[in-house]
């Protein structure tokens, strides 16, 4: 009877059993859907993210040891060649291009299917856009400069390496480190008084830009005859093309001008406080002293 007892409880504690037991699946699933889906990082670290590798296809272009093109569709012109870039760059296909919005990301390339491959990853800078062929056709395909091309093979063997034409790669995204070296700003050749334009040169971390901003600086007389210094808004930039920003001001700039950059992968915001002095000049290069990392 004792028995009989314990298996009829049993039964009619059955729907409450099956009641909590499906409110337990849902809830994991909700916390799984979270976790997996809805979870983002506003300040995700690419330094300290784990490496995702995935397949891409890669080729080369210009002289066995050069640096592709001399800037190519990013802007950086002539100091692709010159530390801390050192040649070590590569033109990319529409995907990862994304119009131009990933212009200075970096990325670890290696080869491991041909025999003059070493296996080691080389990490290259994204500084043009290769726009079709095999670039256009690959899911993502890395057009690289012949100095990072002949970086991904065994030492002595990179002539064979780059006669192999087009090959199968590993790919992953990294964060960018250029060794303490501050974020600096080219003035394009075209600015003037009223409208600036200028390249973003070695953003550590992510490497790419979401948005910039631009803030004036005025001065007003107080009643004590001294001057005080009033800062403006933030005035958005507009992306012209590759790492270049610009912003048609309506009227004349009044420098020093404070440059806020927001990072494209993490949405992290730092600014450079009075990077372009007065005086600027079109052309000139102006160093801040902050960075990402």
């Amino acid at each position: 009877m004792a028995t009989s007892y314990s298996m009829l409880s049993s039964v009619s504690n059955l729907p409450n059993f099956f009641l909590i037991y499906t409110y337990c699946l849902l809830l994991l699933s909700s916390l799984s859907y979270n976790l997996c889906y809805g979870f983002k990082p506003r300040h995700f670290n690419l330094s300290t993210a784990s490496t995702h590798w995935a397949s891409a296809g890669a080729t080369w272009y210009s002289s066995p040891d050069g640096f592709g093109s001399d800037g190519g569709s990013c802007g950086y012109g002539e100091s692709v060649s010159q530390a801390p870039f050192s040649s070590m760059v590569t033109g990319i296909g529409p995907t990862l291009y994304n119009s131009g919005k990933e212009c200075g990301a970096c990325y670890q390339v290696k080869c491991t299917k041909h025999p003059a491959c070493s296996g080691k990853p080389t990490r290259v800078v994204i500084t043009d856009f290769c726009p079709g062929g095999v670039c256009a056709s690959d899911r993502a395909h890395f057009d690289l400069s012949g100095t990072a091309f002949s970086a991904m093979a065994i030492p002595g063997q990179e002539k064979h390496l780059r006669d192999a034409g087009n090959l199968r790669i590993r790919y992953a995204r990294v964060a960018c480190d250029y060794a303490g070296k501050t974020l600096a700003f080219h003035v394009d050749q075209g600015s003037n008084s009223n409208y600036i334009a200028f390249v973003i040169e070695f953003e550590e971390g992510d490497g790419d830009l979401a948005g910039v901003g631009l803030m004036e600086t005025t001065s007003t007389k107080t009643t004590s005859n001294s001057d005080q210094v009033i800062t403006t808004e933030w005035r958005r930039m507009q992306q012209s093309w590759g790492a270049v920003w610009k912003l048609d001001a309506g009227g004349e700039l009044k420098p020093p001008l404070s440059i806020r950059l927001t990072s494209q992968y993490s949405e992290q915001t730092i600014v450079a406080k009075n990077v372009i002095p007065v005086g600027w000049k079109p052309g000139a290069t102006y160093r801040s002293l902050v960075n990402f990392l």
